[in-house]
């Protein structure tokens, strides 16, 4: 988790070192927490820390210069308890509250509205029939806490990320007892009109001609779980590195990505013939043959974070969704989004024209709307602004951990038999972590075998 802490009335940066902040744990010789301040050059600062053990209390230090600032140091009274700590909260209304939960998730309603009643028995012998030999599935059974897991297909090597948020869920909370599916593919599956015989799939993306439940993206996910860890692109580093202020950016459009839809083909084009009004441009070909004379030639990567030197970002399909856009949000450029039947777990909450400028999917309008953003530049701004705080309020760690608790929790409530450990299945067992083991303070509920 990273707090956020307002430090004064600033609305520009002060200067990314202007603070210092120090974890400590008073009891410890030695305290293994790293921290990063980032600078969100709009006057606030996000402090986050990744714990690498687990301790009784911790001391949050504060400081410009020498002096502490506001009523530093900050106690956190524990146990405050690693990522890798085995030690769920026995209570989920409890975890649910400390974590600001939101009572209702609109999407979660609306995706659960096609299930009336799940039947695991029923559902474990009709899906991996149906789907079983064509589409990589995984089949989990969530039970007395503990994951358990039957994969179908060949491809299945993305359940390491749907694994690792289960495992990290039940190391925070006590999970419900529930049995689903996983779909590890790109496309989402259940396609079937009619209401009748429709199966529950869980898929991470969605799509107006099919009921897949949605989960927030493996990418996202991934994000949140290893944030100080193996990955450098996640919601929080996005926003300490937007690129120069909305007057200094640079007024072409840009994009960059891989020839995985023929809309991005028709990009490529566009911007060819109109250099001056987008810069978009191939990184891998893969799908469609490459005529360099039509794309031009594959450039390099950049970093994500250069793609906010540019004030307008298009968003445009890839095989599905394309999953950059939570990123895009968190900058502080504008993003154009292609109108589309692919969505996210957070798209329907997303508003045209007050979070992001929409143009049509066969890119028809695209220039059109390029313009007016030129025209129409303070409005522009806002735009951004206002997809920047969708960003922020709505797509950060906590928000994740609390959509998956709720879908598994609300899914699990439709059950009208008991979940079950299957033939097949094996236990997904938690990471070891010898190095620095905790103990768990929280009182241990005795699970009875059923």
């Amino acid at each position: 988790m990273a707090p956020t802490y307002s430090l004064g009335r600033f609305t520009s940066s002060p200067g990314e070192n202007a603070f210092q902040v120090k974890i400590t744990a008073p009891d410890e010789q030695f305290t293994r927490v790293g921290v990063q301040v980032l600078d969100r050059k709009d006057g606030s600062f996000l402090v986050r820390y990744r714990m690498y053990a687990s301790y009784k209390n911790l001391k949050i230090e504060v400081k410009t210069g020498d002096k502490h600032v506001a009523k530093s140091p900050y106690i956190l009274k524990g146990p405050v308890y690693h990522e890798n700590c085995d030690c769920p909260q026995e209570e989920s209304s409890a975890w649910l509250e400390e974590m600001n939960c939101p009572q209702i998730i609109p999407q979660i309603q609306r995706d659960l509205a096609n299930f009336p009643i799940v039947d695991p028995d029923k559902i474990a012998e009709e899906i991996p029939q149906r789907f079983g030999q064509r589409q990589s599935l995984c089949h989990y059974t969530i039970k007395d806490n503990e994951v358990y897991i039957k994969t179908y297909g060949e491809h299945v090597g993305f359940r390491i990320f749907m694994d690792a948020i289960l495992l990290s869920l039940t190391r925070k909370v006590k999970m419900p007892d529930v049995e689903f599916f996983v779909n590890l593919g790109d496309w989402p599956l259940e396609k079937r009109k009619s209401p009748q015989n429709l199966h529950p799939i869980f898929s991470w993306c969605g799509s107006s001609e099919s009921k897949d439940i949605v989960m927030p993206t493996y990418d996202l996910t991934d994000s949140v779980l290893e944030t100080m860890g193996r990955v450098s692109l996640d919601m929080m580093s996005v926003q300490a590195n937007t690129g120069p202020s909305w007057e200094d950016k640079n007024t072409t459009a840009f994009w960059r990505g891989r020839d995985s839809r023929k809309e991005r083909l028709e990009l490529v084009k566009l911007s060819r013939k109109y250099p001056e009004i987008i810069d978009a441009a191939f990184t891998n070909f893969f799908f469609f043959k490459h005529d360099e004379s039509l794309y031009g030639p594959i450039v390099k990567h950049i970093s994500f974070f250069d793609f906010f030197k540019y004030k307008y970002q298009i968003n445009i399909d890839g095989t599905v969704a394309a999953y950059r856009l939570p990123y895009l949000l968190a900058g502080n450029s504008v993003v154009l989004k292609q109108d589309s039947i692919y969505y996210e777990h957070f798209y329907n909450e997303l508003q045209p024209w007050k979070h992001y400028i929409p143009f049509k999917g066969d890119l028809s309008d695209l220039l059109e709307k390029l313009q007016w953003a030129k025209e129409h530049d303070e409005e522009a701004k806002n735009i951004a602004k206002s997809g920047q705080e969708f960003a922020r309020n709505n797509l950060m760690g906590d928000h994740i951990f609390c959509y998956y608790f709720k879908l598994f929790q609300e899914y699990a409530s439709l059950q009208v038999s008991e979940p079950k450990i299957r033939d097949g299945m094996e236990k997904v067992q938690q990471p070891d972590d010898d190095l620095f083991p905790c103990t768990c303070h929280r009182k241990k509920v005795q699970y009875v075998e059923r």
